[in-house]
């Protein structure tokens, strides 16, 4: 079963809203054996500067893509991203940055306290370990973890 499914305890705040610390989830694990990583994945992956590490986190910009954090926003070849789940606007600049092939941009929700690509880069595709698929503790949480809240804003936004 754990070749399919693995649970996994998030630790830290660097998902907040949409994840909390000590909450756990089922990682569907076959999810890029059988399909692509799509934008507003949340997948849990190991950490590229520390494999050892396991991190949640949310897929934002795809390969060949030109990434850039700029005036409150996330721009994906430059169209802002209207992204309902982020706790606070990010308040840092990054790029523009191409993403390379077989590489993708993550972020966490809690986009001003989170260790993720806006710091380290790109995570290599053979670091996902899977897809988020169900939170199940604590009862509260329980559900099945929404991945389609990426879309790109209006022309106004930005």
């Amino acid at each position: 079963m754990r070749l399919a499914v693995q649970n996994f305890r998030v630790e830290g705040f660097s998902m907040e809203p949409t994840l909390h610390t000590n909450e756990y989830l089922f990682v569907n694990k076959l999810a890029y054996v059988v399909g692509e990583p799509q934008r507003g994945d949340i997948v849990v992956l190991r950490f590229p500067l520390d494999p050892r590490r396991d991190f949640v986190k949310r897929i934002i910009g795809l390969p060949g893509e030109e990434v850039e954090v700029r005036g409150g926003y996330v721009y994906i070849n430059d169209r802002p991203l209207l992204e309902p789940y982020i706790k606070d606007r990010p308040a840092y600049h990054y790029g523009p940055a191409r993403v390379p092939p077989n590489d993708y941009f993550v972020l966490g929700d809690n986009r001003n306290n989170s260790d993720d690509s806006h710091v380290w880069n790109w995570l290599p595709r053979e670091y996902l370990i899977g897809k988020a698929w169900v939170a199940y503790w604590p009862i509260q949480a329980w559900g099945v973890l929404q991945h389609d809240a990426v879309r790109f804003a209006t022309a106004q936004t930005g």
